[in-house]
Formats: structure tokens, sequence, C-alpha cells
């Protein structure tokens, strides 16, 4: 499965595709989610609703 397939079933809320999105993603998600070297978990949740918001929004 491509990347373009995978991301019409998350915009579908095809819950595996979206897991593997987010798993796809996470290394970014984490780096994003540290600030001053400390892992902030509520940005870590925040980043993940907007990036899931994005995949709903997104025009293909």
């Amino acid at each position: 499965m491509n990347f373009k397939e995978l991301l019409l079933l998350a915009k579908d809320n095809e819950d595996f595709a979206i897991k593997k999105l987010i798993e796809m993603y996470k290394p970014l998600l984490l780096k994003e989610s540290t600030v001053d070297g400390v892992f902030d978990e509520d940005l870590y949740q925040e980043l993940c609703m907007v990036f899931m918001h994005c995949i709903e929004v997104i025009r293909i």
C-alpha cells in the first residue's frame, strides 16, 4: 500500500490507517514534543490531534 492509499483510508476514518500514519510520523511528533530536553506529554497529545485534523482536511 502506498502513502496516498494510506492517506485516503485515513481520511475515511480507517483506524489502522490512522495508526499507521501516526506511527510513521511518531519520531517527528516526539521530537517536536520535547522542550528544553524535556518530553511534554500534553504537547505530544495536542500534536497528534492536530495531525489527525490535518489528515481530515487535506485535499488529495
